[in-house]
């Protein structure tokens, strides 16, 4: 099965991108405004972007080290897939390693989220950094009507 990886450096600690993406505020600011649900291990996290939706069952939360997500509900794709965010601390910077695994085929959908993950990775980096995300709706788009 295909895997999109991705790997952004993040000026700052482990504990403050933690927060980022285990905390449905954190989310709110980089990814998907208005999130809602429970970012505890066993909890849901959803997502409503357009009207449409998504759910995330929380897999994996150990503090400064890694999230880790199921797709539970959503674009078909997406269902079943898994969403890894690894976190390594070097000095004063974090390395964000990002994986979403698990898809059945390569389709064009999974080039299109591959390049919407990026953007979004970028925004994680600009909330911890600067305090100044840009989540969706207000994300870098990248083909008309996006």
């Amino acid at each position: 099965m295909p895997d999109i990886l991705h790997r952004v450096g993040v000026q700052g600690s482990a504990a403050k991108v933690f927060e980022a993406l285990a905390t449905v505020e954190g989310l709110s600011h980089w990814w998907i405004v208005g999130t809602t649900g429970d970012p505890q291990v066993g909890g849901t996290l959803r997502f409503s972007p357009d009207g449409g939706g998504f759910e995330m069952k929380v897999l994996e939360a150990r503090p400064g080290e890694v999230i880790k997500w199921q797709c539970v509900a959503g674009p078909h794709e997406w269902i079943g897939t898994d969403l890894t965010f690894r976190l390594v601390e070097k000095e004063d910077h974090t390395f964000v390693l990002f994986t979403h695994a698990g898809w059945r085929d390569p389709v064009e959908f999974m080039h299109h989220c591959s390049t919407k993950w990026a953007t979004f990775l970028l925004s994680l980096r600009g909330w911890v950094e600067h305090g100044e995300g840009r989540p969706h709706p207000y994300d870098v788009k990248i083909h008309p009507g996006d």
